[in-house]
């Protein structure tokens, strides 16, 4: 299993829609980058979000997280609230090819700023958009910027396809499309 360098990505993005809408260079140009990077492909957040919240007193509860304990924006800056957590979704729709897995870390931009990107790997097999997990660890309120850069994801290619991916066991997070909660 190794790291795969950018001219591979480019040519999975390109022959095979790996990602789309790809990005072939970094933009940097007074954002947050995004695009491509020399071992990685920096994604980009889109314009909704589901902040969380604590008016209701409601529970978080992987196995159903009531409507109530968010509150849905959508706009070009999210302010997420102190020691608070929001939902987004990416820009990009990924499909991952059956002897590839990814690793996605937070962008150090946000990072210094005590915000925290969390995002599980794209099994071999998945496809979709990807949900983001945010989180404000700072005691100040954070801004989040749409159509910027969120996260960098890794991609690390096996000479082998898994034996089961994602797609033939019908995970219950493919294709998804948007902001995507818990399922069962």
């Amino acid at each position: 299993m190794s790291v795969r360098p950018d001219h591979w990505i480019r040519r999975m993005a390109l022959e095979h829609r790996m990602i789309e809408p790809f990005v072939d260079h970094q933009v940097r140009d007074g954002v947050i980058s995004y695009g491509l990077s020399s071992y990685g492909y920096d994604i980009r957040v889109g314009n909704q979000f589901k902040i969380f919240h604590n008016v209701f007193s409601a529970t978080v509860d992987p196995k159903h997280i009531p409507d109530s304990a968010f509150v849905d924006f959508e706009g070009d800056v999210c302010i997420v609230p102190p020691n608070s957590f929001a939902l987004a979704s990416t820009i990009e729709y990924f499909r991952i090819p059956e002897n590839v897995i990814t690793i996605c870390v937070g962008k150090s931009t946000y990072a210094r700023c005590g915000i925290i990107t969390n995002v599980t790997p794209f099994e071999p097999g998945w496809e979709g958009f990807v949900t983001l997990e945010i989180s404000n660890t700072t005691p100040l309120p954070a801004k989040i910027y749409a159509n910027e850069g969120i996260a960098q994801v890794l991609f690390f290619e096996s000479d082998d396809a898994c034996e089961t991916s994602y797609r033939q066991k019908s995970g219950k997070y493919q294709g998804q499309r948007g902001i995507t909660l818990p399922k069962l």
